[in-house]
């Protein structure tokens, strides 16, 4: 067995500078993405909805494989989802990004649904070695 006991059980330590700097990286591109997929939904409707989804999924489940924890896919998922909320408020001229259309709504709750299902099938905290499988 482990001297080191539960993951669940030891303190949080804070991550290092170079990954929080990747995690704000990642959350700069989530609002990015998100930016550039609210343009391109509205633009190529079928087509342009479902591109500005699969570039939000690949971001979210990218991040979470290349830093390895849930963390990566929450950042660009809480960028996109705050640039997506900046631009559908209006704007005191009158302007406003969204419609009121069914390809909108899509997009924002079709987001929402995939920044969930990215963070959830990213790879959480598992410890290492032999000695945490049964039977070993």
């Amino acid at each position: 067995m482990s001297d080191q006991g539960s993951m669940l059980a030891q303190p949080l330590r804070p991550p290092s500078v170079g990954r929080a700097v990747l995690y704000v990286g990642l959350f700069v591109l989530g609002a990015v993405v998100g930016a550039a997929g609210s343009l391109v939904q509205s633009g190529w409707f079928p087509g342009g909805l479902l591109l500005a989804l699969a570039g939000e999924a690949g971001l979210c489940l990218g991040g979470a494989w290349g830093t390895g924890s849930r963390a990566g896919a929450v950042a660009p998922a809480g960028g996109w989802m705050l640039a997506v909320i900046l631009l559908t408020a209006s704007r005191p001229e009158g302007d406003f990004l969204f419609g009121a259309g069914t390809g909108s709504y899509l997009f924002l709750l079709g987001g929402m649904a995939t920044a969930v299902i990215c963070a959830t099938l990213g790879r959480g905290r598992q410890p290492g070695g032999d000695a945490v499988r049964l039977g070993k």
